[in-house]
This record gives structure tokens, C-alpha cells and sequence, in this order.
């Protein structure tokens, strides 16, 4: 019976989640298509401001660059991240280690503006310093967590897989990778949630995001555009995590 009721409490719960996610996610997507119908509300919000909704350019092409710029970036940590971590974990790299951390440690703690002025007069302004900013911000978390997961695996398992014939190769893929993966998983969720607060810094060097309201209602001192910016970035932020937290229950095992 105890069991029954377990189980009867997870499903409510997951469908609950379910429907937190899918409320939030509608949420947003009304938030960033109707934004300007909210222009009266702002206005009676702030009646001290002449200009209350950001119009320079559209909620949407925000939201897609914004995208576009977390997605990219995050498919660089990832895949940097990842192999970084396989590489520590195989006993050819196991000496590489402490090194491979430290450098990691030390881009995520290198402030993500100090590495736009860095790039910028490498790069240029625009799109290509945030993405270099934004991947070296999101390794550590991964490769955190692929050398976390992976040392989870018992070294029984790897025996027995290894008695049954498999070579390295098919154990990492059969079986190391499928147990650790929800703790990796939980690594670039952490480093896809970082790289959605930090891509609005972005804009402080020309490439469009989220962040151009924000950074225009600062320089403007125009609460209503700061409001405006925070408020999508927020959502976007919450509904990437609550979606990552589905992910990572499908690694659940037990």
C-alpha cells in the first residue's frame, strides 16, 4: 500500500510540475508577443515617464537573440565541458585533473565584464565577445559535474561490464555516461541557468538581448524598461529550469 501511495504521490507531483511549466512557459510567451498591451499599466504605474514601454525594437527579437546567445555559448560549455571531464576520467588524463579544474574555476570567477573588454578589441563588439564571455562563465559547472557523475559509477559495474566482454569504449557509452547522467545534466542545467542571467551583460557591447532594456533603462533611469527586461529574463530563466528538472527525472533510476 505504502508503495502504491509513493508512487500516487510522485505522478500528482510530476503532474503538477507539469502543469507549474506549462502555465509559466504560456506565461512567457504571452509576456514577449503582448508586452505592448501592458503599455497602459506602465504608464499608470510610472506617470513620470514620458516614454514607460521600451519600443526600440521588438520583445520577440529580444527573446530570440537572447536565445540565440545562451544557446550557442551553451553548446560550447557543453561540449568543451563534457569532453574536458571524459578526458580527466580516462586514466590517459587522470594526471590533467587539478589543472583542467583550476582553469575552469578560474573562467567562472574571472568577471564576465573584465572578459568583454579583453575580447572586444580581439573581436570586435557585438555577438562574438559575449559568446566568448558566456562559454568560459558556463565551463566549470559541467566539467564539475561529468567528473562527478562519472566517479559515481561503482567500479563493480565497470567489472562486470567489462566481464561481459565490452570494451572501454561501449562501457563508457552503455553504461558510465547513462548513470551519471542525470548529475551532468544537473551540471549544464546550472551553467544554462548562469549563461541566461549573464547573457544580459551582453549588451553593454552592442549585442542585442535581453539585456538592451535593462542596460537602457539604466543609463535612462527608466524603471519601467529595467522592470521590462528583468521580469522576460526571469521567466526565461524559470521555465529553462523547471523544463531541465523534467530532464533530469528521466535519469532517475529506482
Amino acid at each position: 500500500m505504502s508503495v502504491a501511495a509513493n508512487r500516487t504521490g510522485r505522478l500528482r507531483r510530476a503532474a503538477a510540475g507539469n502543469l507549474t511549466l506549462a502555465l509559466l512557459a504560456l506565461l512567457l510567451v504571452g509576456l514577449t508577443l503582448g508586452m505592448g498591451q501592458l503599455e497602459p499599466l506602465f504608464r499608470a504605474l510610472f506617470p513620470d515617464l514620458s516614454q514607460p514601454l521600451y519600443s526600440r525594437d521588438s520583445f520577440l527579437n529580444l527573446m530570440l537573440a537572447h536565445i540565440g546567445l545562451v544557446l550557442v555559448s551553451s553548446l560550447i560549455s557543453v561540449s568543451v565541458g563534457v569532453a574536458a571531464g571524459l578526458f580527466v576520467t580516462r586514466p590517459a588524463g587522470r594526471d590533467f585533473e587539478p589543472m583542467v579544474s583550476s582553469l575552469a574555476a578560474i573562467g567562472q570567477t574571472f568577471p564576465p565584464a573584465a572578459v568583454l573588454a579583453i575580447a572586444v578589441p580581439l573581436a570586435g563588439f557585438g555577438f562574438t565577445p559575449t559568446i566568448i564571455a558566456l562559454s568560459l562563465y558556463g565551463l566549470l559547472p559541467v566539467i564539475q559535474n561529468t567528473i562527478a557523475g562519472l566517479g559515481t559509477v561503482p567500479a563493480s559495474t565497470r567489472e562486470a561490464a567489462r566481464g561481459n566482454g565490452m570494451s572501454a569504449l561501449q562501457i563508457l557509452w552503455r553504461v558510465e555516461l547513462p548513470l551519471a547522467m542525470r548529475v551532468i545534466i544537473a551540471g549544464i542545467r546550472v551553467s544554462v541557468i548562469i549563461n541566461i542571467g549573464t547573457a544580459t551583460i551582453g549588451s553593454t557591447v552592442g549585442a542585442k538581448s535581453l539585456g538592451t532594456p535593462l542596460i537602457a533603462g539604466l543609463v535612462g533611469n527608466n524603471l519601467a524598461y529595467v522592470i521590462q527586461g528583468a521580469l522576460l529574463v526571469g521567466l526565461l530563466a524559470i521555465v529553462t529550469d523547471l523544463a531541465f528538472e523534467r530532464l533530469e527525472r528521466r535519469y532517475t533510476f529506482g
